[in-house]
Parts: C-alpha cells; sequence; structure tokens
C-alpha cells in the first residue's frame, strides 16, 4: 500500500525514484512513447500518486532534461579540456571546440532527445509556474556553456558565446529527429541508394554548423 512521504527527504526519494524511472525509459525508448501511466508502474507507484509530486508527465520530463543538460556540462568541460589546445592558432581552436561539443552532444541521446521535444512537447502540458522555473534553469544552462565556450575562444566575447550556446540548443533541437531516421526510412536509403544524400550524421552536421557559426559570429565581430 502506498504510503505518503512525510519529510522532505522522502519526497526528495520519491522524486528521484520518479526521474529514474523516466531515464530508464528514454534509454529504451523516444520521449513520444513514455507514457505516465508505464512511468507509474516503473516507478512502483499509483499515477495519482505521481502527480503529487509532478504535475504532468511532461514536468517530469522537463526536470530530467534539466537535470540531463546540468550532467552534460560537467562531462563538456572535461570533454573540452582534453580535446582544446588553448595555444594553437583561432582556426584551430573553434574547429576542436566545435568537434568536441558535436561529439560529447552525440553521445549523449537521452538529453538530445529531450531537447528535440522541448518547445513542440515537454512546453505544452504543463503550468506557468512550471514553465517559469524551466525557464529560468534552462536561461542558466546556456549561459553556463556559453561561458566553458568562451573560456576556449576568448575571441567570441561574453555576448557571441551566449549565442553561440543558444545556436546549439536550437541546432541539436533541430537537426536530432532528422538523423534518427525510422525502420521505413532505413528501408528506402537501403533500397535506393540516391535517397542516401539525404540521411544526415549528427556528429559531422552539428560539427560543420558550428564551424560556420562560429567563423561568421568572428568575422563580423573583426568588422
Amino acid at each position: 500500500m502506498f504510503q505518503r512521504a512525510r519529510s522532505e527527504e522522502q519526497r526528495e526519494t520519491r522524486r528521484q525514484a520518479i526521474l529514474g524511472a523516466a531515464a530508464a525509459m528514454l534509454a529504451e525508448m523516444p520521449v513520444a512513447q513514455v507514457t505516465l501511466n508505464e512511468l507509474s508502474r516503473r516507478a512502483g507507484l499509483a499515477k495519482s500518486n505521481v502527480l503529487r509530486y509532478f504535475e504532468s508527465r511532461e514536468a517530469v520530463l522537463l526536470d530530467l532534461l534539466d537535470s540531463a543538460w546540468q550532467d552534460w556540462l560537467v562531462q563538456l568541460e572535461k570533454d573540452l579540456a582534453d580535446a582544446v589546445d588553448v595555444a594553437a592558432p583561432l582556426a584551430e581552436r573553434a574547429d576542436q571546440l566545435a568537434a568536441a561539443v558535436a561529439v560529447s552532444l552525440a553521445s549523449r541521446p537521452m538529453l538530445c532527445d529531450l531537447i528535440s521535444a522541448q518547445a513542440a512537447v515537454l512546453e505544452r502540458n504543463v503550468s506557468p509556474e512550471v514553465a517559469a522555473q524551466y525557464k529560468r534553469a534552462s536561461i542558466a544552462g546556456i549561459a553556463a556553456l556559453g561561458g566553458l565556450m568562451l573560456e576556449y575562444v576568448t575571441e567570441l566575447g561574453e555576448h557571441d558565446a551566449a549565442r553561440l550556446a543558444g545556436v546549439v540548443t536550437l541546432m541539436t533541437g533541430a537537426l536530432w529527429p532528422h538523423t534518427q531516421p525510422s525502420a521505413a526510412m532505413l528501408a528506402a536509403y537501403e533500397a535506393d541508394p540516391a535517397l542516401a544524400a539525404l540521411r544526415l550524421d549528427f556528429t559531422a552536421t552539428v560539427h560543420e554548423l558550428l564551424q560556420v557559426t562560429i567563423a561568421g559570429l568572428l568575422a563580423r565581430s573583426s568588422r
């Protein structure tokens, strides 16, 4: 029988159990297939009890998105330190930065899937309070990403580093669905090799687009 959590520690334990169940589901399926009923079952709670902690499925996933973003920033800091030579010429550093961000993002499919669903799905069934809370966290997260990238391409300046961080988010959200073809599309590519030109590789495309964006921002700032 379900027993209501009495202490703040117990409530946080329940919240983390729900988020953990959601993360486990996203390791097996895309965001679109995550249902509140199945999430409740995996968390070992009735749906009504899950809703004591999160107002909707989307609220759960927005919280998970913020957590996944923060985890990524921790890893990205290490990835950039390993990949970017701070003594290299500007063009080389910019390319190393673009490549490192692309590879690091590609290694986190759950994060990419959540970003791609953010505006069209996750922000559509939440209260203004939850929406505002997420947006504040998102602004802080994008600012932190800009700060990380600025450390390696200081020539961008704070303003353009922040813009670049925003582009990373928008680019990920737009590209991820296009680089995860359905079984039908894979079959079509195999049957007609001419169609394969339309199949995008996520890492390579993000790398290239970030290169172009950084070059454009630097060129504009130098004028």
